[in-house]
């Protein structure tokens, strides 16, 4: 791919292809690599890259605008006309776009548009490995077998518009799960952390967490089900949160289908769901948390349009004192709902007000409540009321007058975050967290351990 072997070039040369009134291309260079391990022993390693290349062509016409998307992965020079032809033609077999606006313009270029793309390798384990073999050496000596994987990619994306967008942002993005078993595999407990270099990962504090929740998993205790005072940990609360803000789109809750819809029309945006101080924001300059400063949109839907690429992005409160402030919107559903525009972004942050960590409140729990390690396979009940199911994992922890005293059965719940959100009790101190359910898709996110006084465990799940 000599003549246009470069992401920037690539960009360029598809939008001079281009004849269509209207042309936005987004290169994505993306590399990885992991790390897998199993019986306290490195299992598996390697490392990847890869390509893709999406054109968004535009076509006006009489009745409006119209936009055609296609996406190929491992472009080589000679498929770039193909690929703008297929998007003009798609553009041009197509009905007006319902989400048209004019493309971005006025934003400044990128000042390393034209640099190559970051890339990541084996090399990003190199502090990390040693540790982690430290870990399972340990591990093996107190009895306990580790399982796990860690994974970093570093994506770069290169965004350019015939109204003279690019832009170019580099995101790393790691990832670490740890199990812990006892030899008879009765026993089973599970830490994550998510990371943007491994640099700030400590396997020893991991293996040891995951020792601790092992030997309070000697003594079992069934419990019915019922609802519990409940200690939720930050991964727990990264879950129903995200999903939660996955939900938070105003145009459906101004047509009055979803848990943000004001009953008689409109939205619910002024009133206080938390009695807590608490509150939910995105920043895409967020300190460790950081995310892409612009939209980067594939294809438009419920919560983007491929018309807003390139739009800048700013730090922005969705809840704040517990009152909701905002709902995502792209420039066309703030036009229709009147709201202000106000994007999704990559990252979220609950803030709450709170000094003490999850020990702390564990220590300060009179009476008994149950503390959490994580929720898994969420799924959605009821959008009006976002009601939520899922179910408890790798751990649940009878705790009384701040000890734990053993570790009970698992549990199906039945909530909704947004019911959750008014019923917490308290708010500890806000750490950045790997959500279990939704590792694969949201990973930066910082939440507090929250306690609820009577969340819902709706039946006794007899699952690990």
């Amino acid at each position: 791919m000599s003549r246009v072997s470069k992401p920037y070039e690539i960009v360029e040369r598809a939008l001079e292809l281009s004849t269509a009134d209207g042309c936005v291309v987004v290169a994505d260079e993306s590399s990885s690599a992991n790390l897998r391990w199993a019986g306290n022993a490195l299992t598996t390693n390697g490392v990847t890259r890869g390509r893709t290349l999406t054109v968004i062509a535009t076509v006006d016409g009489a009745e409006g605008t119209a936009s055609g998307v296609v996406s190929r992965s491992a472009v080589t020079a000679d498929d770039l006309e193909p690929l703008v032809r297929a998007a003009e033609a798609a553009a041009r077999g197509a009905g007006p776009a319902e989400d048209a606006q004019p493309l971005v313009s006025g934003v400044p270029v990128s000042a390393d548009f034209t640099e190559p793309p970051a890339e990541t390798g084996s090399d990003v384990f190199a502090g990390f490995a040693p540790a982690l073999g430290d870990a399972f050496a340990r591990a093996r000596s107190g009895g306990r077998e580790l399982y796990g994987f860690a994974h970093h990619q570093m994506d770069s994306t290169y965004l350019g518009t015939s109204t003279g967008l690019r832009l170019r942002h580099d995101q790393p993005n790691g990832t670490l799960e740890l199990n812990a078993k006892s030899p008879d595999r009765t026993r089973s407990a599970w830490a994550g952390r998510a990371t943007r270099d491994f640099k700030d990962v400590d396997p020893a504090a991991l293996d040891a967490e995951l020792a601790q929740r092992l030997g309070w998993a000697e003594r079992r205790i069934e419990l019915p089900a019922g609802r519990y005072e409940t200690l939720l940990p930050p991964t727990a609360v990264a879950d129903l949160l995200i999903y939660q803000y996955w939900s938070a789109g105003a145009r459906d809750a101004a047509e009055g289908r979803t848990v943000f819809s004001r009953p008689g029309g409109g939205t619910r945006i002024g009133e206080t769901l938390s009695q807590l101080p608490l509150t939910l924001r995105s920043d895409p300059h967020a300190p460790g948390l950081e995310s892409a400063p612009f939209v980067i949109a594939h294809a438009s839907g419920d919560g983007a349009s491929v018309f807003d690429n390139g739009l800048p992005l700013a730090p922005t409160d969705w809840i704040k004192d517990g009152r909701l402030e905002r709902l995502t919107t792209t420039r066309h559903s703030a036009g229709l709902t009147g709201l202000p525009v106000a994007p999704s972004m990559d990252n979220l942050v609950l803030d709450g007000g709170g000094a003490q960590s999850l020990e702390e409140m564990v220590a300060a729990t009179t009476g008994r409540a149950l503390l959490l390690t994580c929720l898994w396979y969420i799924r959605e009940v009821d959008p009006a009321t976002l009601l939520l199911t899922g179910l408890t994992r790798d751990g649940v922890y009878l705790v009384e007058d701040g000890e734990v005293v053993g570790e009970v059965n698992n549990f199906r719940f039945n909530e909704s975050p947004v019911g959750l959100l008014s019923r917490a009790s308290e708010a500890g101190r806000t750490e950045r967290t790997l959500p279990r359910e939704w590792g694969d898709y949201f990973t930066r996110a910082a939440m507090p351990a929250l306690r609820i006084p009577d969340f819902h465990m709706s039946s006794v799940s007899r699952g690990v």
